[in-house]
């Protein structure tokens, strides 16, 4: 008996020494996917960034001689083979302002009534089934329905009215979307919490939800700005002009537009210099990233002073 135990107790050690590999197999293993899980997710990250900064780093190389202030403020000469690109830029200006003030405030009260007001039933489903198709719905769509609309039945002519409510209606859904996951990552208890205190429902959301959904609302203001800014199609049976000598006066008058400006100087004026076509394009995109990057400062304070 006692020899027995004493094998038993040498071959205990073997056992577990041979129980080891397998346990570092496995560690081994799990290791190994999760190096190449994290590699392929590294890779994605590249195959998305680096098209992007190959773009912005084209842009800059093309377009940065052709930055000037005389190229920035004057006007075009020459049939478009000169001069400036101000009107253009100031164009685009006040139709991204004129897009922030028609679809923010519609967008966040639409947000509202479906985060706070709305029921569950079939017709609040159609309402969100309705804008995700909106959403989708190509952009020469929307400047045929506003040239329809705003042009034509309306009367508002080819205006600077016209092609702001236009990219209004196009920037609609990405603010109203934007807006309502903002306003349903508010905690819950915040809302209980002033009920309880003897607020009403409209002093709830005025007061506690929207200053606390604020930074991701301005993340949806953000993604309007930039598609606003860049869009071609809608502002082409609404807004743009191909050359205006002076600014736009009033809000029924037609504006320049650098989507548009680019879009002639690349495809209808005839050997215009490609430098002039780079430095459209580069402007272009500081002036969206300008925006952008100003939305990103406002959301960034607001997030900061969140109390959660």
């Amino acid at each position: 008996m006692v020899a027995a135990a004493s094998m038993a107790a040498r071959n205990r050690p073997q056992a577990e020494d041979l129980r080891l590999p397998v346990h570092g197999t496995a560690r081994m293993n799990n290791r190994t996917r999760e190096l190449i899980a994290f590699t392929f997710l590294r890779l994605s990250a590249l195959i998305v960034v680096l098209p992007i900064a190959l773009i912005i780093c084209l842009l800059v190389i093309q377009g940065a001689p052709a930055l000037s202030l005389k190229f920035l403020f004057s006007y075009p000469s020459e049939g478009m083979r000169a001069g400036g690109i101000f009107p253009a830029i100031v164009g685009t200006i006040y139709l991204v302002l004129g897009t922030i003030v028609f679809a923010v405030p519609l967008g966040v009260m639409a947000a509202v009534y479906l985060s706070e007001y709305a029921r569950p039933n079939a017709l609040t489903r159609l309402i969100r089934l309705s804008i995700v198709n909106l959403a989708g719905v190509p952009s020469i769509v929307y400047g045929l329905f506003g040239f329809g609309i705003f042009v034509l039945l309306l009367g508002f002519g080819v205006s600077l009215l016209a092609g702001s409510l236009t990219l209004a209606l196009l920037v609609l859904p990405v603010v109203i979307v934007a807006a309502e996951e903002a306003l349903l990552s508010v905690p819950q208890t915040f809302r209980e919490a002033s009920l309880a205190l003897g607020a009403t429902k409209w002093q709830t959301i005025r007061r506690v939800v929207l200053p606390n959904a604020l930074p991701g609302v301005i993340t949806g203001v953000v993604l309007a700005i930039a598609r606003a800014a860049g869009e071609t199609a809608p502002i082409l049976f609404t807004v743009a002009a191909f050359y205006l000598p002076r600014l736009p006066r009033s809000i029924f008058d037609q504006a320049m537009a650098l989507p548009y400006h680019l879009f002639i100087m690349s495809t209808q004026v005839p050997n215009a210099p490609p430098g002039i076509q780079w430095g459209t394009a580069l402007a272009l995109l500081i002036i969206v990233l300008g925006m952008n990057l100003i939305a990103a400062v406002i959301r960034a304070r607001f997030r900061r002073r969140r109390p959660w």
